[in-house]
């Protein structure tokens, strides 16, 4: 028997008004007709079709190479071409290599890679997010292609953010008028950076570019990270030299321009009684002589007529540095003595000597050169040949990506502080005080002193930041017998709080920055009064407590009061660590130890008799010119320069020679092997902070780079002033400045 079955009514017509009915004005009528079903997506069914293939990376590698390197100039690492190589197989399909899908969008990603100002190494957080990237273009696919029109409109729509830093990202998102308010305020462009938190970059040689450190980092690495550590030393300065001029062989041979060429130690063998030039690192044999060591092999020095460049007793040499040796090489033919002297050719050394004639430190290359500044056209164009300019060093973004806007951002800030010229200087100071004892009472009256200078101005004049150097104790060996302990250390950093709560203008509107010295914990507690590790980490915040608790409550203030203005905030950072204001633009290098001491105490003392006849040379040019005495005694002699800015000339000159923060061996000055990098000067910073106790206080310029030492904060004579450093941003200049208390 059938079942009976319901009749089917036709479906009532709707015009398409009444698809929603509505009877109350809670329900009117919407203002645009509402669509009942989605709207057909291409791109969507585009994906169903196609075939997903498992792509090894390997069959990957030639076509990214060919769209990366040779196309856009990029460095691919193994981890994004495994994750290029899974994308293209699930979005592309099987015709990912015949129908050239693959090059198309890798082409793509290149280009937007760029755009979001990425490093010239693409891998997940240089500069930019490779994920966010394919993100993008996988929703702007169909059918294996990537629909460029709608990709470029979503880019336009989003602002080309994808990707980028967190710090890029705040800065680019509302464009220009973002960029108005930050120029008004360049407090908002300044990033104070730990030396734990900088990229970790490595020289790769072989590459000739710059490659992200792999594997996480440790204080207890394997050994062989010291080998890569002093390879990546040598290797610097040798790639350095390479670009300089004067070791370019011309390819003309009419030219009669000299050029010197290095020689390896190994090309020495055989070749008895010739001169040379050879760079290595100057170390201590096990015999107790010194010797030259590149990265063939080893020899033994002999200094003993060798003449330093500059022979005015303008450089430090010490063992440690990398220096650039001419001279004769003598081989030996009956070694005599104990082969412990390394003349046996066991463990690279290679038997006889190098006589050297003089000795001199590799030269500098300035900051432009390194990024390829130095090639920007006149339509402000920068050319491809040479420099690093897509290299992030700093983590804010690449000199080519970046500096452009900054740059217009800086310039904009110099017509704001020109307009009112008139009224003040402007924000545009950052205040340096450095060995700053905290256990000692007379610290806190000069500090009150050095506030109230500052707190007196009006705000258009106030600094931008305070930079807090220790050491913040004069006693050595924390936790150690006289040497103070956990609670009269907080109880140090209780008073300054005390101090700063009596001047909330400057704790409101400015940026305490507090780097750590020596005696500072937790290092000093187990070091007694020795040199400590670098990269050291910042004071902890057990003992900084109370001091950001005046700066919550200065901005709480302020804000019931309505100011808009950015809150001023205390940032507790590592020694050495690095200030970048307007991104790659300008950077700030702020280190503390006592280095011009290490450097008399471990340094090679040459002989006097080379300069004797020199020495001799202005006496008998005097007693010479007796006769045209009185014609000449309207002439005056220049002044003599100051036996202290010599003295700082002459640190400045080795410091930035060398390259990096710590020219030393590792037995009197350790380093952390795995953040070796950021003690590195390369490429140059714009300033440099040397905060040295033991060298007066001084400020000059070498090969562009501004280096300052803003001495000891209180003298030890209670007749003497307080002295402290003022550095302009804007000129990058620094002066000193001295108050009586």
């Amino acid at each position: 028997m059938d079942k009976p079955q319901t009749p089917k009514l036709p479906l009532p017509i709707r015009s398409g008004a009444d698809i929603i009915p509505s009877s109350s004005p809670a329900f009117g009528t919407p203002a645009r007709p509402v669509r009942t079903c989605s709207k057909p997506n291409s791109a969507l069914h585009g994906k169903s079709s196609v075939l997903p293939v498992l792509i090894p990376p390997a069959l990957l590698r030639p076509l990214a190479f060919r769209t990366f390197t040779r196309k856009h100039d990029l460095t691919i690492s193994s981890n994004t071409l495994q994750t290029l190589a899974t994308f293209i197989g699930k979005n592309c399909g099987s015709r990912w290599r015949e129908d050239g899908l693959a090059e198309r969008l890798l082409d793509e990603v290149a280009k937007l890679w760029r755009k979001n100002g990425g490093g010239v190494i693409v891998e997940e957080g240089n500069g930019a997010s490779i994920k966010a990237i394919l993100a993008m273009v996988e929703n702007n696919m169909s059918n294996g292609k990537v629909v460029s029109g709608k990709l470029t409109d979503q880019e336009d729509r989003r602002g080309s953010h994808a990707g980028l830093t967190s710090t890029e990202e705040t800065n680019n998102r509302t464009g220009d008028e973002d960029d108005e308010n930050m120029s008004t305020d360049p407090r908002r462009l300044m990033k104070v950076i730990d030396a734990f938190d900088q990229p970790r970059l490595t020289y790769n040689p072989n590459k000739k570019h710059f490659e992200t450190a792999t594997g996480s980092p440790s204080l207890f690495p394997n050994p062989s990270h010291q080998i890569a550590f002093w390879r990546d030393k040598y290797n610097l300065v040798y790639q350095r030299l390479l670009r300089n001029e004067s070791f370019q062989a011309s390819s003309l041979l009419n030219n009669n321009r000299q050029s010197y060429k290095i020689t390896p130690i190994a090309n020495l063998l055989g070749r008895s009684g010739s001169s040379h030039m050879c760079l290595g690192l100057l170390s201590v044999s096990p015999a107790g002589e010194l010797s030259l060591t590149d990265m063939t092999g080893s020899i033994m020095l002999d200094l003993s007529n060798a003449v330093p460049i500059p022979n005015n007793n303008g450089a430090w040499f010490c063992p440690g540095m990398i220096v650039l040796v001419e001279g004769v090489y003598e081989e030996e033919e009956i070694v005599k003595g104990s082969v412990l002297g390394g003349n046996s050719g066991i463990g690279g050394a290679i038997g006889g000597k190098f006589l050297g004639i003089s000795i001199a430190g590799p030269p500098c290359e300035k900051r432009e050169v390194t990024l390829g500044m130095n090639s920007i056209n006149t339509n402000g164009d920068i050319g491809t040949s040479g420099g690093f300019g897509w290299v992030d060093f700093l983590g804010v973004g690449s000199e080519r990506a970046q500096g452009a806007r900054m740059r217009k951002l800086e310039h904009r800030n110099r017509q704001q502080i020109d307009g009112i010229e008139n009224q003040g200087n402007g924000r545009r100071s950052i205040v340096i005080l450095s060995e700053i004892h905290l256990d000692n009472t007379r610290t806190f009256e000069a500090l009150r002193s050095v506030f109230d200078t500052y707190s007196a101005l009006p705000f258009e004049e106030l600094p931008l930041a305070f930079l807090m150097i220790g050491n913040f104790i004069e006693k050595i060996g924390f936790g150690q017998g006289n040497g103070g302990n956990s609670i009269e250390y907080k109880e140090c950093f209780d008073n300054l709080a005390s101090v700063l709560s009596d001047f909330p203008a400057l704790l409101t509107h400015t940026t305490f920055i507090f780097v750590p010295g020596d005696n500072d914990p937790w290092a000093s507690t187990f070091s007694a009064g020795a040199s400590t590790a670098i990269p050291r980490k910042a004071v902890p915040d057990l003992f900084t407590s109370r001091v950001k608790r005046a700066f919550t409550t200065a901005n709480n203030d302020s804000r019931d009061s309505g100011s808009k203005s950015t809150p001023g905030e205390a940032i507790w950072t590592s020694n050495p660590s690095r200030i970048s204001l307007y991104g790659p633009v300008h950077e700030l290098v702020v280190y503390r130890d006592d280095i011009s001491g290490r450097l008399r105490r471990s340094s090679v003392h040459f002989s006097d008799h080379t300069n004797h006849s020199q020495s001799q040379t202005p006496a008998e040019s005097e007693g010479m010119m007796i006769i045209d005495d009185d014609a000449n005694e309207d002439k005056r002699k220049p002044p003599p320069t100051p036996p202290s800015t010599l003295a700082g000339r002459k640190l400045v000159k080795t410091i930035l020679d060398q390259g990096t923060l710590s020219p030393f061996p590792i037995t009197s000055k350790p380093v952390l092997w795995d953040y070796a990098s950021s003690i590195q000067l390369y490429p140059l910073p714009t300033a440099l902070v040397l905060a040295d106790s033991e060298v007066a206080a001084f400020a000059t310029t070498y090969e562009g780079c501004h280096v300052m030492n803003p001495g000891k904060f209180l003298p030890d004579d209670k007749r003497d002033p307080v002295t402290w450093l003022e550095y302009d941003v804007l000129k990058k200049k620094a002066r000193v400045k001295q108050k009586r208390v």
